[in-house]
Order: structure tokens, then C-alpha cells, then sequence
């Protein structure tokens, strides 16, 4: 497969210290590849948070940044920058740079290598470094490795670290079904992708330098953060198989949201809404 163009969504929170320097990294990394590239830079949040002044600090043509003024979660951050996004294949990277940037080469290489639909970077793959991750987290990791497989069989080890890749074709498949805005999002998107036929989907090495002060690696393992990640897992597995609500010819609820200037799922169908109005 070729790629015309690469698009690299980079989802920002509260990282108006290191954000002009991961952007210039990311973009110090691409460059050096015979890739046409994008770097999209989305703060999800601007009312608390003064990273969009520091991002819109990096001069480069193809670095764009967007924010939005409330916090919505890094899901709707990287869907927002996926719309914005012209690439053919559209990868995103956490900021913070916890992942090395080498390894959104590493998915394009394995996503040629085997004309993937999508790959995702994996602590868990065997040619991974990982540094500094404590046994705490690994062990969650691979429970929650376990509760996907059997919830939705996908095979992938690891569908949480922060660096994934995908052709176009699946999101403008499977992006406008999308309901969850928070940690979640990654699972759902997969899992939406697998049910509707992309079943190319694997898993690439990535280096990670775990900092748990730094980005969203260490704040997803907090207790109430881990419970509302698996409520939110345990929702997609209930709208995919039990109200089917990710199948074609479904009529969905959608809201207009001013902040995001685009249309969101409620999560709600329309079938449910008329016969609530008849009772």
C-alpha cells in the first residue's frame, strides 16, 4: 500500500509545559522519513489551560492547532482531530511524549507490511521496550486484555497504549457511530471497526518511558478512573450486543455540540425515544 499523505492527531490536556517541545519531536521524527505528513494538535479544554498558546508556538506549515474551551475527554479530542484530519492514513500519538514518536513509523511500516486496516502500538508486543512501568500496571493491562478478547474477541494484547494507526476508510466508517468521549474511546472505536468487517487489525512494538506524573499513562490507573473505564467498556459491549446499536440502518440521537461545532451520539435511538412518547 502507499501513503499520500499521513495525518498524526496529537490530543492535549494540561501540557503547557512540554507541548511546544513534543510537538517540535514529533515533527523532528517525521521529517526524517520520505512521508508527506500533518501534525493536528487538538486541546481538549481551553478555559483551564493555556496549552494552545504554547502549541500555536511551533511555526511549522503542516503543524495545525485547534482547541475547543471545555474539557470533553481524549476521545472526543482525537475524533475532533480526525475530522479536521486530510490524511489517507491517520494515526494518533498521546502527548507528553511517554511513547517515543519512532514508533508511528514503526505502525506505518507493519501497516504496509501487512495492508492493515488498523494497528496499534502495544506495551505487550515482544519486541516492545518498556521503561520504568510498574508491575501494577502491567498486571491491569493484561486483565483488561483478557476482559476485551472475551467481551469482543479481538486479539490484540494491548488496546490502550496512546499510539495507533488507521487507514481512512475505516473511520469514515465507523467515527459517526462513536458514543464514548473518555479512555474508553480506543476500545469502542476497535470494537466498532472489528463487528463492521475491518478485521486487519494488529499490534506493533513501541518504546515507552513510563512518567507517572506526565500524561494520561499514569493518571488512567486511579481507582475511580479504572472503574468508570471498565462501566465504559462494559456500555460498548451492551450497545453493540444488546441494543445493536452500531448496526447499519439504525436510527441514532444525535446533538449538536457549539463547542465542537459538529454533531455527537447521545448513545440514544430513536426507535427507544418513539415508543417512550407512546407510553
Amino acid at each position: 500500500m502507499e501513503i499520500s499523505l499521513l495525518s498524526v492527531i496529537v490530543p492535549i490536556y494540561k501540557q503547557e509545559k512540554t507541548i511546544k517541545e513534543d510537538l517540535l519531536s514529533i515533527h523532528a521524527t517525521l521529517s526524517k522519513t520520505p512521508y508527506n505528513f500533518e501534525i493536528i494538535g487538538v486541546v481538549d479544554g481551553t478555559a483551564l489551560d493555556s496549552s494552545l498558546s504554547e502549541a500555536k508556538k511551533v511555526k511549522k506549515d503542516n503543524v495545525k492547532i485547534f482547541g475547543y474551551k471545555n474539557n470533553k475527554g481524549k476521545g472526543q479530542a482525537v475524533r475532533f482531530g480526525m475530522q479536521k484530519a486530510s490524511g489517507d492514513v491517520i494515526s494518533f500519538i498521546d502527548s507528553g511524549m511517554d511513547i517515543a514518536p519512532a514508533g508511528i513509523v514503526m505502525l506505518l511500516e507493519h501497516m504496509k507490511w501487512y495492508n492493515a486496516d488498523i494497528i496499534i502500538g502495544s506495551k505487550l508486543h515482544p519486541a516492545s521496550i518498556v521503561k520504568n512501568y510498574p508491575t501494577k500496571r502491567k498486571f491491569l493491562t493484561y486483565c483488561y486484555y483478557i476482559m476485551v478478547k472475551v467481551l469482543f474477541g479481538l486479539k490484540v494484547r494491548d488496546t490502550q497504549t496512546g499510539l495507533k494507526a488507521y487507514k481512512r476508510k475505516v473511520l469514515e466508517k465507523v467515527l459517526d457511530l462513536l458514543v464514548v468521549k473518555t479512555f474508553a474511546f480506543d476500545i469502542e472505536l476497535l470494537a466498532v471497526a472489528n463487528k463492521l468487517g475491518f478485521k486487519k487489525i494488529y499490534d506493533a512494538p513501541v518504546i515507552v518511558n513510563w512518567e507517572p506524573t506526565n500524561t494520561s499513562l499514569g493518571k488512567v490507573f486511579r481507582s475511580g478512573i479504572i472503574r468508570d473505564f471498565m462501566m465504559d467498556t462494559l456500555a460498548v459491549w451492551y450497545r453493540m450486543n444488546i441494543l445493536k446499536y452500531y448496526y447499519n440502518g439504525r436510527s441514532r440521537v444525535k446533538v449538536f455540540d457549539e463547542d465542537l461545532g459538529m454533531n455527537i451520539n447521545t448513545g440514544a435511538m430513536y426507535e427507544r425515544k418513539r415508543h417512550n412518547a407512546r407510553h
